[in-house]
């Protein structure tokens, strides 16, 4: 390997400015970084430059002083990304037709080509199978006439971002590191080290990769279980959230995992499904754990649905032509991210049964729901109006007691009401 230092960091490009790519901008203007925050979706940068917000860990405040500071830029044109020191790619990596597409890792990797100088630094962000650094993105950087590990530094670290966590957030989580030689490990920890607070370096970014992998299909696969489990007690007659709350209490080997709706977001519907399909095509065995934690919350919506139409049954009411209510709509609390939300899901289950749909939710905008569904408040009202109401999402704006004062049957999903009128999953 040819002698080579990274560049002094000045210029810093993230490419993509979604849920984990502007808190990552953020940070590093706060850390004195000149920030290019590229997307390619022209609305989402301009909306950006005039200083509007639609991720709720960064309020318009902080984005207005990051614009005032003149050290961060947004664009969606690939030509501001020039001069770049280092680059990270926070893009998303969804499933198309059951399968990983990693078209708009593809898309970045080549608009970063473009603009690649040596010394520069590169790093992937978006969690994906292991071998994507070294065997997709170091070939399509290298379209530029330069050399990984030569001529620029290549690294992986993958993204912990958790939206609306009020404890954990990007500076104090710690941070994985790696690199594809030494000499990008190190240079890959150097610029983190300048944002959070610990980096934990790892033999190559195939490891940093299947750390990702496995920090997801562990929850996701917890998840499933206490789901399926909170069916069949259902069923038994047996309380299962007072059996959680009792094995809560053991002070080692349990950790604690509550049933819903269903998984949202892109961590578990989709990150443990590119693992899986990794030891598919590689080795042709089925990753058995993760298959049946799909199959168990993907039909979470669906248990939902039956849970209604029972309760309805016990009122000589069909669930066509009744009245639901849903409250939340987006997949977590506390956050406007729809993302694969299980909410959705139930809507679009109770609207083909030939229910009609309200849904009251503070963050959610209504461009990303079904018209059908009618966007209201949460009031007297509408609960006193409901047949069922739902709740799905518990974020803290909703007036819980007046929940429990008004609707004359709710289906809690999140066990956070009380009363003779409330059922919990």
């Amino acid at each position: 390997m040819d002698a080579m230092s990274p560049l002094h960091p000045r210029v810093v490009a993230i490419v993509g400015q979604g849920y984990v790519g502007l808190p990552v901008a953020m940070r590093a203007v706060e850390a004195g970084y000149n920030v290019v925050g590229y997307d390619a979706s022209d609305a989402r940068a301009k909306r950006l430059a005039a200083g509007e917000s639609y991720v709720e860990d960064v309020p318009d405040e902080m984005l207005a002083a990051a614009l005032a500071s003149g050290r961060y830029r947004p664009t969606s044109d690939p030509d501001g990304l020039a001069g770049f020191d280092v680059a990270v790619i926070t893009v998303p990596t969804p499933l198309t037709d059951g399968n990983p597409d990693l078209s708009y890792i593809e898309d970045a990797a080549r608009t970063l080509a473009a603009h690649l100088r040596p010394g520069a630094t590169v790093v992937l962000e978006s969690t994906t199978y292991p071998g994507t650094t070294e065997e997709l993105v170091g070939p399509l950087l290298e379209e530029s006439g330069l050399s990984a590990g030569r001529d620029f530094f290549l690294g992986y670290s993958p993204e912990r971002i958790d939206p609306g966590n009020p404890t954990w957030n990007f500076v104090n989580t710690p941070k994985v590191v790696s690199g594809i030689d030494v000499a990008s490990l190190s240079a890959v920890r150097a610029f983190y080290d300048t944002l959070v607070e610990t980096t934990v370096p790892v033999a190559s970014p195939k490891e940093a990769e299947l750390t990702k992998l496995l920090e997801n299909t562990f929850r996701h696969v917890n998840v499933a279980l206490v789901n399926e489990l909170a069916m069949f007690a259902n069923d038994l007659g047996i309380d299962i959230w007072d059996a959680i709350d009792a094995a809560s209490t053991k002070p080692f080997g349990y950790l604690r995992f509550t049933p819903g709706p269903g998984v949202g977001g892109h961590c578990l519907p989709i990150d443990p499904s590119y693992l899986s399909w990794r030891v598919r095509r590689t080795l042709g065995h089925s990753f058995r754990f993760v298959e049946l934690a799909n199959d168990v919350n993907d039909h979470m919506p669906d248990y939902v649905v039956r849970r209604l139409v029972v309760a309805l049954n016990r009122e000589k009411k069909a669930l066509n032509g009744s009245r639901i209510l849903l409250l939340g709509l987006a997949y977590k609390k506390n956050t406007s991210d729809d993302r694969e939300s299980p909410a959705l899901v139930v809507a679009q289950r109770l609207l083909s049964m030939g229910a009609e749909v309200r849904a009251a939710d503070p963050h959610v905008v209504e461009e990303h729901i079904d018209g059908r569904v009618v966007r209201v408040e949460l009031t007297p009202g509408e609960l006193e109006a409901a047949d069922a109401v739902v709740l799905l999402t518990d974020h803290d704006a909703f007036d819980l007691p007046l929940v429990e004062r008004h609707a004359r049957w709710v289906l809690d999903t999140r066990r956070r009401l009380s009363g003779p009128t409330v059922e919990y999953l």
